[in-house]
C-alpha cells in the first residue's frame, strides 16, 4: 500500500500542472512511497499534448496522466482520479495552480495525521506566489455567514469562527480548508463516498469536511508549520458565469445541509440583494435572472459540458 496518492487536475493550463508535478518530485527524492495522478479536464488537444509530453519526459514510474473526455468539474476530477489510484494511506487533492515548496511536505503532513487519530483532513498554510500570506481555513456556510459576513462573527464569536486572516503558530481545528491543498485519510474519505459530484465548481471542500466530521466525527486541522504557494484561480476567469455557479453551489449546499426553510430564506435575501445591485450594475441581471428562476442545479456549467 502506497502512503499518498496525489490527484491533480489540469484545464487548460498544463505550464501549471507540469510545474506543480515538477515541485512535488523535487521535495520527496528520498520518499518513494507516493503517486500522482494527473487528470486532464478535456482541455484542447494543444494543452493536453503539451501536459502528456512533458510528463512523458519525466520519466517517473509513479507519474501517469488520464484523460477524460469531458469536463467533469472539480470534484468529479478527483473522483476519476481516485478510481485511478492505487490503494494508500491518504489522498493528498492538490490544484494545478500551486508549488510545494518545503522537503518532504507529504511525509510531514503522514505524521501529523499518524499521530492524531482524532483528525481526518489538513492543509498546510496557503502563500501567494510572493509568499505572503493568503487565508487557507474558513467557516461552513450558513444563514449567518451569508447574511451577517464572515468579519462580523469572527469580531463577535471569535472561538466558533477563528480569524482567517492570520498566522497560526500551531495546529488550529477549523471547519474546513482550501480545496488547493487537501490532505485526507483515505478511510474517511472512502466513508462518505468522497466528492459530491452534483457540485460542479465551489463548496466542494466545505461539503466534504461536513460530511466527515458528522458521520466520523474527525475533525478538520490547519497545519502551519509547513506551507505552499498557490496562484490563484489561474484555470478559472471571474465573471458572471462563475458567479452565478458559485450561487448555484451555495443553494444547493445550503438545502442539503440545512433543509427547506434555510434555501427559503438564503435565496429570497439573494434576490433582494442582486435586484438593488443590478439597479446599480445591470450586469448582474443574469445572476438576478437565475436567482428568480429557482438556481437549480440544472443550470449548472456541469450540464452544459460537451464530450470531447
Amino acid at each position: 500500500m502506497l502512503d499518498v496518492s496525489c490527484i491533480i487536475i489540469n484545464y487548460n493550463t498544463s505550464d501549471f500542472t507540469i510545474n506543480c508535478v515538477k515541485s512535488i518530485i523535487l521535495n520527496h527524492e528520498h520518499n518513494s512511497n507516493f503517486e500522482i495522478i494527473v487528470i486532464d479536464n478535456a482541455s484542447t488537444h494543444q494543452d493536453f499534448s503539451k501536459l502528456k509530453s512533458s510528463i512523458e519526459n519525466l520519466k517517473n514510474n509513479s507519474l501517469k496522466i488520464i484523460r477524460s473526455k469531458t469536463n467533469l468539474g472539480f470534484g468529479g476530477g478527483n473522483m476519476l482520479g481516485v478510481q485511478n489510484s492505487s490503494d494508500c494511506k491518504y489522498y493528498a487533492f492538490i490544484n494545478n495552480d500551486t508549488l510545494i515548496t518545503e522537503k518532504d511536505t507529504l511525509g510531514q503532513l503522514s505524521t501529523f495525521l499518524d499521530n492524531n487519530s482524532h483528525i481526518a483532513v489538513c492543509s498546510p498554510q496557503m502563500l501567494d506566489e510572493n509568499q505572503n500570506f493568503r487565508a487557507t481555513l474558513d467557516h461552513f456556510s450558513s444563514l449567518g455567514r451569508e447574511i451577517l459576513k464572515r468579519h462580523f462573527l469572527e469580531r463577535f464569536f471569535p472561538a466558533k469562527y477563528p480569524n482567517r486572516k492570520k498566522f497560526y503558530d500551531k495546529p488550529l481545528k477549523v471547519d474546513y480548508v482550501q480545496g488547493s491543498f487537501m490532505f485526507i485519510t483515505a478511510n474517511e474519505f472512502k466513508e462518505v463516498g468522497g466528492f459530491d459530484t452534483n457540485l460542479f465548481l465551489y463548496y466542494e471542500e466545505s461539503d466534504l469536511c461536513r460530511r466527515i466530521l458528522k458521520k466520523t466525527g474527525k475533525e478538520t486541522y490547519l497545519y502551519p508549520f509547513i506551507s505552499y504557494i498557490h496562484f490563484k484561480s489561474a484555470s478559472i476567469q471571474k465573471s458572471i458565469i462563475i458567479k452565478k455557479e458559485l450561487k448555484i453551489s451555495l443553494l444547493y449546499y445550503t438545502r442539503k445541509h440545512y433543509g427547506y426553510l434555510a434555501h427559503k430564506v438564503l435565496i429570497t435575501y439573494l434576490i433582494i440583494r442582486y435586484l438593488f445591485t443590478s439597479l446599480i450594475k445591470p450586469k448582474y441581471f443574469p445572476l438576478l435572472k437565475i436567482l428568480l428562476t429557482g438556481a437549480h442545479l440544472s443550470d449548472s456549467l456541469k450540464q452544459k459540458q460537451k464530450i470531447i
